[in-house]
């Protein structure tokens, strides 16, 4: 034994070759956390020390190889002043490139993921074999960072500088066979084969076969391409790079280029710590204190999810009543996860619709080289449509998906009701329908709930469980099962007008619908929210909904939150819509709407809407600069979301950020509703609220703002407290 501990140990095998493991002892994964990291470096002390290796491998004894860093210590870590987290990865760059220096071969055995940190680990190595099941990438940039132990100075070296820009600013990993294409391995084999391959390489370079020197001395030295290679490759990544992320709001890619122009040319250890000034900087952006909470809270609310699921029965058929585009949609999503599940409607056009749907959105996956046809017939076969009720004794939940009218989604719920087995769960894909006064025509309310998927159902990640009054714990916890079978991500909230995501959603429509009848213009107001991070402003956003579902949705909320919710005047959405004017369902809203090439609805300017408008804005209009813009949109905005944590309708800031990120678009990069008045400050945030209240009760900051700011707490506060306790 080299050297032992809980998590690294250094054995011999046969040869003089060793094996470094990794096996953190009590984690399902392997990760470089503060004790890995101290481990790692008593490990290259000992083999420093060892004169007996002749090569070594790295191994992993977990499915995954090594998953990155621990994401959880970056919190404290990116509190410190920029020169002391320089500080702290130039120091844990140093046991890697001892490692590296070690006077013997080193192979990486790549069993698995190899993330960040992971992937850094195996660059150390002279040569890399991978199991043909492994994949390995460098993420960070996705949580607002770079790689900081010597990703950017050791993968340019080995790939290249423009495969390397395309590793690090996107962030997706690579398969096996992509990561050999690219020379980020030497070779891939099946998994069985991994260790005796790694081994056989080390054999090789022993015996003088393979020249591992000269693949060390290539890390060592600067990048071998002139000044004008070097300007072709960094422009042509720009561009690229660029186009797909606003390096003003994800500044990490263009931090992790300027670090890597600074140090092409630079020797291995003077590059580290360009590499690891500019990680420093990129560590102590908004963005990334955005991002990496990011993280944490979508662990936080799958965690939760799985504290939900104890409860729930067993799932092996679920059913949805309505086929068409939604019903389409909830089946194709279930039937592609393994699920299978019956598709029932009163008429065979609309089957055939709700078939449609997933055949085109499987097809698509076909088209993709994402699936093959055989597994593409293999997933429709998982469909069942039907015309009656036959099928349904032995279903263990059924989701209605109805029109959005209560009369009818009563009496559809009532008569289901009859058909299934008494335990099974009866759950609705309302959004804006009261959970309790549907649950009112049924003699089992507590095996009904709401589960509330957002359109298209393929795409967005988010799906709302609803607890109205009787709504059991097991009814709640078998729907939130079949949400994370269904490979969504559930919250759970409780029952009000437009529950959480819509409830939040409306009173931003309607500081838009002030804005427009004070004298904005709509597609001004578009561009500035576009420009703040959302996929799309307001009037796109209600064009792409259909002005008639939120017109039906405002009269919801009118009636719920009249104080906030219920406007004096008649707004734009609604003259538009007395206008027949739907959006992109008749092709005319704010927007005219054309197909482009590929068929997709493509928007643009229609000068009539002006005219219509004229009738709903007032006669001495006002102009805005983009921040009143922002700050009116964003108060009615966030106000609501602290409104819903305040009545109890979500129970954690990191359930309310993280359902308006996957729900409505909210940018990543601000991390949230909750996390955005955070980083404001909850002293300017109120003092924002106080400069628009005169506009309504929905600018007024709500009660448990104005206590959080007298008492110095914050919502990251909550949110660690909260995770502890969990």
């Amino acid at each position: 034994m080299v050297y032992q501990g809980n998590r690294i140990t250094v054995t011999m095998l046969e040869d003089g070759i060793a094996n470094m493991q990794y096996n953190a002892e009590n984690e399902s994964v392997n990760k470089f956390d503060a004790e890995t990291n101290k481990q790692f470096g008593e490990a290259v002390s000992a083999l420093e020390k060892a004169d007996n290796v002749k090569g070594l491998i790295v191994t992993s004894a977990k499915g995954v190889f090594i998953a990155g860093a621990d994401i959880t210590e970056f919190v404290g870590s990116f509190k410190k002043s920029e020169s002391e987290i320089k500080d702290w990865v130039v120091h844990v760059n140093d046991a890697f490139n001892r490692f590296e220096d070690l006077p013997f071969p080193k192979v990486a055995a790549i069993n698995g993921a190899a993330m960040g940190g992971g992937c850094e680990m195996t660059l150390v190595c002279e040569y890399r074999v991978m199991s043909d099941k492994a994949i390995i990438g460098l993420p960070e940039t996705q949580l607002g960072i770079f790689p900081g132990f010597g990703g950017t100075v050791r993968s340019t070296r080995i790939i290249g500088i423009d495969n390397a820009l395309e590793l690090i600013a996107t962030g997706s990993p690579k398969k096996a066979l992509a990561a050999l294409k690219l020379g980020l391995v030497d070779a891939t084999v099946p998994a069985d084969d991994l260790q005796d391959a790694a081994i056989d390489l080390v054999k090789k370079c022993i015996s003088g076969e393979l020249d591992w020197k000269a693949k060390r001395e290539e890390k060592l030295a600067p990048v071998k391409l002139n000044q004008l290679e070097q300007a072709m490759a960094f422009n042509s990544a720009k561009g690229a790079i660029f186009a797909k992320a606003n390096p003003k709001q994800y500044p990490a890619p263009a931090l992790a280029i300027e670090a890597i122009e600074k140090h092409v040319n630079l020797p291995r250890d003077k590059a580290i710590e360009v590499e690891a000034a500019g990680f420093a900087k990129a560590a102590k952006t908004p963005q990334a204190e955005s991002l990496v909470g990011l993280f944490l809270n979508d662990q936080l609310v799958k965690k939760l999810a799985k504290q939900h699921s104890k409860l729930a029965h067993e799932i092996n058929e679920a059913a949805v009543l309505g086929a068409g585009i939604m019903g389409g949609g909830i089946a194709y999503q279930a039937a592609s996860k393994g699920l299978p599940i019956i598709m029932k409607d009163i008429k065979s056009e609309q089957l055939d619709l709700g078939m449609g749907e997933a055949s085109k959105l499987l097809g698509k996956m076909v088209d993709r080289g994402k699936m093959t046809p055989a597994k593409m017939g293999e997933t429709l076969s998982r469909i069942r449509p039907t015309l009656n009720y036959g099928d349904f004794a032995e279903t263990d939940i059924v989701i209605e998906a109805v029109v959005e009218n209560p009369n009818v989604k009563r009496a559809v719920l009532k008569e289901v009701e009859g058909l299934v087995k008494d335990d099974c769960i009866l759950a609705s894909n309302t959004s804006t329908i009261s959970i309790t006064f549907l649950a009112e025509a049924l003699e089992r309310p507590e095996n009904f709930v709401g589960m509330h998927f957002f359109n298209p159902v393929h795409r967005m990640p988010l799906v709302e469980v609803i607890r109205g009054e009787k709504s059991s714990e097991e009814a709640i916890a078998t729907t939130v099962a079949l949400a994370s079978k269904m490979g969504k991500v559930p919250v759970v909230v409780n029952d009000c007008p437009g529950f959480l995501v819509n409830r939040v959603l409306f009173p931003y429509f309607g500081a838009f619908d002030l804005l427009l009848k004070q004298g904005a213009d709509f597609a001004h107001v578009d561009k500035v929210m576009e420009k703040f991070g959302w996929p799309m402003g307001p009037a796109y956003l209600i064009d792409v909904v259909g002005l008639d579902t939120g017109v039906h949705g405002a009269a919801v909320m009118a009636d719920g939150f009249p104080d906030r919710m219920k406007p004096d005047y008649k707004g734009a959405i609604q003259h538009l819509y007395d206008n027949e004017r739907l959006g992109q369902k008749n092709g005319i809203g704010f927007y005219k709407y054309e197909m482009d090439k590929r068929g997709k609805p493509k928007k643009v300017a229609d000068e009539a809407t002006y005219e219509l408008l004229k009738a709903t804005t007032d006669s001495e209009k006002q102009t805005f600069d983009d921040q009143a813009i922002i700050d009116r949109t964003m108060i009615a905005f966030c106000n609501e979301t602290v409104r819903c944590l305040e009545d109890n309708i979500v129970s954690t800031p990191s359930e309310a950020d993280m359902a308006m990120i996957m729900g409505v678009g909210f940018p990543p990069f601000r991390g949230g509703p909750c996390r955005y008045i955070d980083q404001m400050g909850l002293d300017n945030y109120l003092a924002l609220c106080e400069k628009y209240a005169h506009l309504g009760k929905a600018y007024e900051a709500p009660q448990k703002i104005r206590d959080m700011a007298a008492a110095g707490e914050t919502f990251t506060q909550q949110r660690n407290s909260q995770s502890l306790l969990g």
